[in-house]
């Protein structure tokens, strides 16, 4: 077993440990996020129960909402399953959190739920690991050995969230925390701000492996037809995060250009406005795809683009793609994200003009050695050291 070294004592890793996680997201959604990446490397040696989503987003009349309740109920009675070496389970709740008699009702069909879960899967003493920090309310019934809050978005600024129940249960949850992980500097300053015991920034990071094989994937045969150069965005296709404005404008300036959207549309955002893409015929949906698939795909576009946004939302994302993209060698602009205000690596732009500015210079200047510098910065933020480095922190909070 590997041991980890840290400049004072040495840390056994994460291992052999059962754990309970509250996440935000169902198992199997169409874009895995750290829940799912951290979760299935921790299962390879631990015992995981994974909690899907409690339904923070009041959900909509939209077919894909509906669809999504009606995937809940059916998976919800069919309890526990074993799904990627880790036990699931879809908790039958209300998708409510204002209501105190409500928060009450789920708190126990939720804990009768995971206390069959924890009882099937093997569980002793598990370690409870929130993504969703109405997690609060299940630390008198699990009992748990440690509390890890793992805070990766702000989540109350999503429309069709009760932002003053999910902030009342954040103040609980990081009161009652042993270690607040968070994955983005805005984040830390406001669990800080928050009264947080103990807080560690853990940004983002990828499969480096998975997309490095891009180098020797051929090009996806949908893309053939997709003239150069190609700038391409991997990723949930919805108006609240993208800054569908500046693309469309980028499409219209720049028609020998072809814009490549990679990814699910209208995640999270079913309702919103992407007419302005759609009737640009330099514009190509490509519609989601495998993960298995994607590095054949960020290996076939010339740029890579992170165009977000700027708003509430986006102001703490820390896009688990910046280093996907880097880890297949491709050069990458983006909006100027707080949370990535630091990072190396990148080509930052504001607006239509710089933005298509730094596109042009990123495509002159691009070569084989600034494509391994690319590769080999990716490789410093890999799931490998990143489950080290929990596991030492982990660790940490055990021995204090």
């Amino acid at each position: 077993m590997t041991r980890i070294r840290t400049g004072g004592p040495v840390y056994e890793p994460l291992s052999g440990r059962s754990i309970v996680c509250i996440g935000t997201a169902e198992w199997r959604s169409t874009l895995w996020t750290n829940q799912q990446h951290l979760m299935s490397r921790l299962a390879r040696s631990n015992r995981i129960v994974y909690t899907e989503s409690l339904g923070l987003r009041r959900p909509t009349a939209a077919a894909r909402d509906l669809g999504r309740l009606a995937r809940r109920l059916r998976d919800g009675l069919r309890g526990a399953r074993r799904l990627d070496g880790v036990w699931v389970v879809s908790p039958l709740v209300v998708p409510s959190h204002g209501s105190p008699a409500v928060r009450r009702l789920n708190r126990a069909l939720l804990g009768a739920t995971l206390r069959r879960a924890v009882r099937r899967a093997g569980l002793e003493r598990p370690l409870l690991w929130a993504y969703n920090p109405h997690a609060h309310e299940l630390i008198d019934t699990l009992r748990p050995s440690l509390v890890v809050y793992h805070c990766v978005d702000d989540i109350a600024a999503q429309e069709g969230v009760d932002e003053v129940s999910f902030t009342a249960a954040e103040r609980a949850l990081t009161a009652r925390a042993d270690l607040v992980l968070v994955s983005a500097r805005p984040l830390e300053e406001r669990m800080r701000g928050l009264g947080a015991p103990r807080v560690a920034y853990l940004p983002n990071v990828a499969d480096v492996e998975h997309f490095a094989g891009a180098a020797s994937m051929p090009e996806p045969a949908a893309l053939r037809s997709v003239p150069r150069p190609r700038l391409l965005f991997a990723g949930a296709i919805a108006a609240k995060k993208l800054d569908v404005p500046l693309l469309a404008e980028l499409a219209r300036r720049r028609p020998e250009w072809s814009l490549v959207l990679v990814g699910p549309v209208g995640e999270g955002d079913p309702r919103g406005d992407l007419d302005a893409l759609r009737t640009r015929p330099n514009v190509t949906f490509a519609g989601q795809r495998p993960f298995e698939e994607l590095p054949a795909w960020v290996g076939a576009a010339d740029v890579c683009l992170i165009p977000y946004a700027h708003n509430r939302y986006t102001a703490s994302v820390f896009p688990m793609k910046v280093y996907e993209y880097l880890a297949a060698g491709r050069p990458v602009v983006s909006t100027p994200l707080p949370a990535l205000r630091d990072l190396e690596g990148l080509a930052f732009a504001e607006g239509t003009d710089a933005f298509e500015a730094q596109v042009e210079a990123v495509l002159r200047e691009d070569g084989q050695a600034r494509r391994e510098d690319r590769r080999a910065l990716a490789r410093r933020n890999s799931w490998e050291r990143r489950v080290e480095e929990i596991g030492r922190l982990v660790a940490e909070c055990e021995a204090r």
